[in-house]
């Protein structure tokens, strides 16, 4: 009896050998092959943002299918700080620059996207942006991936507010788009 009940933890251990750990190194490296994908994707999309000073419909949307191609879903979200150069005073200034004067207030998804579908007709989806503003861009897998569900089994790890895969870039925006 002791014989057999060996047999069958020696063939249990070496099925998790042979199989559970190369199938957890694969899933791990396709998670790190969407990983670069993705922040490859994002770096891309604020670099041409950055030096355009426009975020268009179409730049958005190949950003989308970019890192949807990784077969993942992902929640993104853009921040555009705008630069607000009123000083606040009535005053002559005598340089167009005034350090510490200058303010910034912020720009959400949900705002940019409303702008670009409301002007699609008329403006072809643009949203610009004028020298001096930032612009930030992250994006987090919102899905478990492979990796992900196999680590949750053997470690017990994961939970709702977990993301495997994320990816964030920014910048100060160097062009003027046109007028708004």
């Amino acid at each position: 009896m002791s014989d057999s009940l060996i047999t069958i933890v020696a063939i249990f251990l070496a099925a998790i050998l042979m199989f559970i750990f190369p199938l957890m190194s694969i899933a791990e490296r396709s998670d790190d092959i969407s990983q670069l994908t993705v922040q490859s994707a994002v770096t891309d999309f604020v670099d041409t943002a950055k030096s355009t000073g426009r975020i268009t419909l179409d730049e958005y949307d190949k950003l989308v299918n970019k890192i949807e191609a990784t077969g993942n879903t992902y929640d993104v979200e853009i921040e555009v700080k705008v630069l607000d150069e009123n000083v606040g005073k009535k005053s002559a200034w005598t340089q167009g620059q005034v350090i510490g004067e200058n303010n910034y207030y912020s720009v959400y998804t949900s705002q940019i996207m409303n702008y670009m579908a409301s002007m699609e007709g008329e403006g072809d989806g643009v949203y610009t942006m004028k020298e001096g503003d930032i612009i930030s861009v992250s994006v987090k897998n919102n899905n478990k991936t492979l990796s992900q569900t196999i680590r949750g089994i053997f470690y017990s790890i994961s939970g709702n507010g977990t993301y495997q895969i994320a990816a964030q870039s920014s910048g100060l925006v160097t062009s003027n788009g046109t007028s708004r």
